[in-house]
């Protein structure tokens, strides 16, 4: 039972990356390359009937940690509780920012809302990124100082940053240079995915720009992804450990390059919504090679002291893990019928939408 909860949960993250990372991804491209309101109004017409579902995906992979690995969620709440408490107020902005623009036209009044919906959507890609540096990386289970474990085996804390910038360090940060560098992947790969949604849903004439945009990222991409596969192993001594014990695992590996370099075509394709095709194949391929890559564990250790946090010492007693399949059940066939009814009601471009507008 605690693998197919695990497969659940890894496949609801993947499914919020996927749908709530192309409405970060156009927060950024309204950032920085939205100069004109009609262009801004494509963007916020492509996104905003979708948005507010879309988040519902975290709160449930939220609810599915808490009832099937409470360890884990107790664990990471307490240790992560500085940057979770940030991401917190970056959704309330990002959302406010969408809302409260169109309510007094004003430029002022319109450029604050505007900002905060930029910059809110460019950190929140840049802390989901360095969220998952941090689970590749580990953390200081027991908060072991000195070979001594001063605290439970699964508590630990981290600041933002430590004083050496470093991923070795006995005293880790949620930020060093290996977690940064997962970060920029983030905001870069959600950019392109936000722009490959936009060009998706509407006509705007930003679209021919996108294009151009998504090409230069994902050079940019492909780079720092080479990278960070070249330095995988200072962190861990054997990444691919995984993948030649259950050579099958090769498959997400194989789906992260064919998106990857799907993205290369994207000034070529015939129909608009290729290339958003090919953003979620990188994402989804990505995200699971990066957990299968660290499986059983979902939380290593930086110490030799306490031992990883892996599925089975996390998860919930058998009896209820087996009993939340029924109401699991219940909930997917009504998320599958209220998506499928917002996808259709929704289809084709959105650019007479008129989102925010009063």
């Amino acid at each position: 039972m605690e693998l197919f909860w695990y497969i659940v949960l890894m496949t609801m993250l993947a499914v919020y990356v996927i749908l709530d990372g192309y409405d970060f991804g156009a927060g950024i491209i309204h950032l920085f390359f939205a100069k004109t309101e009609k262009d801004k109004k494509a963007i916020t017409n492509a996104i905003g009937p979708f948005w507010d579902a879309n988040e519902v995906w975290l709160i449930a992979s939220g609810g599915i940690l808490f009832f099937a690995f409470p360890t884990l969620y107790a664990s990471s709440f307490s240790g992560f509780y500085l940057p979770l408490i940030m991401i917190l107020w970056l959704l309330i902005f990002r959302a406010i920012g969408l809302e409260l623009r169109g309510q007094i036209h004003n430029r002022i009044w319109e450029a604050i809302w505007d900002k905060a919906f930029g910059i809110s959507s460019l950190l929140l890609a840049l802390f989901f990124g360095v969220a998952l540096g941090n689970v590749v990386r580990g953390v200081n289970l027991g908060n072991v100082v000195n070979g001594v474990s001063t605290h439970e085996a699964h508590f630990f804390f981290l600041p933002l940053w430590n004083p050496t910038f470093s991923p070795h360090a006995e005293a880790l940060g949620v930020i060093d240079w290996f977690t940064l560098l997962l970060g920029i992947i983030g905001v870069i790969s959600l950019a392109i995915h936000g722009a490959n949604w936009i060009i998706f849903k509407t006509n705007s004439d930003l679209n021919t720009k996108l294009r151009k945009v998504i090409f230069n990222l994902n050079i940019v991409l492909l780079v720092l992804v080479i990278i960070s596969i070249l330095i995988w192993h200072l962190i861990e001594p054997k990444p691919f450990h995984n993948f030649f014990k259950y050579p099958w695992l090769w498959l997400f590996p194989i789906i992260t390059l064919t998106g990857l370099l799907g993205l290369f075509k994207i000034k070529s394709f015939k129909k608009d919504g290729y290339g958003f095709i090919f953003s979620s194949l990188f994402l989804f391929g990505g995200l699971t090679t990066t957990v299968s890559s660290i499986f059983p564990k979902v939380l290593p250790s930086t110490n030799d002291i306490n031992p990883d946090l892996t599925l089975y010492n996390v998860a919930a007693d058998e009896y209820g893990l087996s009993v939340g399949v029924y109401w699991f059940a219940i909930a997917i066939v009504l998320v599958a019928v209220y998506m499928f009814i917002q996808y259709k009601v929704f289809r084709g471009k959105m650019d007479d939408v008129g989102y925010g507008e009063h």
